[in-house]
C-alpha cells in the first residue's frame, strides 16, 4: 500500500509520516523541496521508500508513474501567512493542488488536504460554512478558493466525491518538528526559544478588546492533528471539510504560563520549582508584555475556537489535549532534544 506526503520534511508532513511509521507503514513516497536543507533533519529519523521533489512530483504523479497510491496526505503549501506575492501563493496553495485533486480523481486515489483556520480570518463563528469565511490575507484566500472548488464540484460536504476527500481547517498547530518555519513556528516554540535565551516571554499587550496576552486561540497539539488524519485514513467512506483545533480557545498567556512551569519542573530539586500563577510571574518578570505591531493591525485573530460539530457528526471522538498537557508534553521532548 503505497501512501504519498507532501510537505513531508514539514512540520505537520513529518508528524503524518511518524504516525504511519508507529502504525509499520512505510511504503511512503516523501515529497518536498529541500531548498531548506536543514529540513532533512524530520525525516532522518523517518522510514520511507522514496523523496520526489516538488517540482517534479505532480507530473510524474498525473502520468501514473507510482502506479497504485492508496491516498495522498497533501500538506505541502506556501504557509506563511505573511507572504504578500500573491502569484506565489495562489500557485503554491491553489493550482497545484487543483491539479492533484484531479489526478487523485482519475487514480482513484484518496486526498486528504491541509486547509486553514486562516479561512475564517475576521469572523467570530469558525463553523465550516460560507458566511463565516472572512479571510484576512491572500493565504487565507488560497485555501478557501480550493475548499470553495471542491464543494462547487462534490457538495458542501465533499459528499459526490467519487473517492475520500478530506479537507482540514487547521487551527493553531504547535509541536515538535516545527523548528525549520522561522517566524512561522508556533507561539509555543517561539517562548521557549525566549525564555532560553532572555529569561523571559514576550506576549503582545491589550489590543481589539483583549487585555494584556488575552487575546484567545485554538491551539492544538501535534498529536492530536495526526491522530485525527489517520481516524479519516482508518474510515475511508467518510468525506468533508472538518475544523482541526482542540475546540477550546484559551489566552497566550497559557501559552506562557505553560512554557515557564514546565522549565521549572525541570528543576524539581530547587525549592522554586513549584507552579507559578499568571501574576507571580508577571511580578517575576518573567512574561512581559509589548505594544501590539502595527503591522498586525487589522489583520490578526484575536479569538478563534474551532467548532468541532461537523467532526463529531462524522464519528470521530478524538479527546484533544489542553494548553497546560499539549506546552508540557512539547516542552519534555525540547529539553531531552536540547540535553542529546
Amino acid at each position: 500500500m503505497t501512501i504519498v506526503v507532501t510537505g513531508a520534511a514539514g512540520f505537520i508532513g513529518s508528524n503524518i509520516v511518524k504516525g504511519l511509521n508507529n502504525r509499520g507503514i512505510t511504503d511512503i513516497i516523501a515529497v518536498d523541496d529541500l531548498t531548506d536543507g536543514e529540513k532533512f533533519t524530520n525525516l532522518v529519523d523517518l522510514k520511507i521508500i522514496d523523496y520526489v521533489d516538488q517540482h517534479d512530483f505532480y507530473e510524474l504523479f498525473a502520468a501514473g508513474a507510482y502506479g497504485k497510491v492508496e491516498a495522498v496526505f497533501h500538506e505541502g503549501a506556501c504557509s506563511d501567512t505573511m507572504e504578500t506575492d500573491g502569484r506565489y501563493v495562489m500557485d503554491n496553495n491553489f493550482s497545484i493542488t487543483c491539479a492533484l485533486q484531479k489526478s487523485c480523481q482519475l487514480q482513484n486515489t484518496r486526498l486528504i488536504y491541509a486547509s486553514s483556520a486562516a479561512t475564517y480570518g475576521g469572523s467570530s463563528v469558525f463553523k465550516e460554512t460560507p458566511e463565516f469565511e472572512k479571510p484576512l490575507n491572500v493565504y487565507g484566500y488560497s485555501k478557501l478558493l480550493f475548499d470553495q472548488r471542491m464543494r462547487a464540484l462534490y457538495g458542501t460536504q465533499f459528499e459526490h466525491s467519487p473517492s475520500q476527500l478530506v479537507g482540514f481547517r487547521y487551527f493553531n498547530v504547535y509541536g515538535p518538528r516545527e523548528q525549520h518555519k522561522g517566524r512561522m513556528a508556533s507561539v509555543a516554540f517561539h517562548q521557549n526559544k525566549q525564555l532560553l535565551e532572555t529569561g523571559r516571554v514576550k506576549l503582545f499587550g491589550a489590543y481589539g478588546g483583549y487585555k494584556a496576552g488575552e487575546q484567545m486561540r485554538d491551539f492544538v497539539y501535534i498529536d492530536d492533528v495526526v491522530d485525527v488524519n489517520l481516524w479519516f485514513f482508518d474510515h475511508p467512506t467518510k468525506s468533508g471539510l472538518f475544523n482541526l483545533g482542540s475546540g477550546r480557545a484559551q489566552p497566550f498567556n497559557d501559552v506562557a504560563l505553560s512554557v515557564i512551569n514546565a522549565h521549572r519542573g525541570f528543576e524539581k530539586k530547587k525549592k522554586s520549582s513549584k507552579a507559578l500563577s499568571l501574576l507571580e510571574a508577571v511580578e517575576q518578570k518573567l512574561i512581559e508584555y509589548i505594544d501590539f505591531p502595527p503591522a498586525l493591525i487589522g489583520k490578526y485573530q484575536c479569538y478563534t475556537q474551532a467548532d468541532l460539530s461537523a467532526l463529531r457528526a462524522a464519528g470521530c471522538k478524538h479527546t484533544f489535549h489542553s494548553v497546560e498537557q499539549g506546552v508540557i508534553a512539547y516542552m519534555d521532548i525540547l529539553q531531552t532534544m536540547d540535553a542529546s
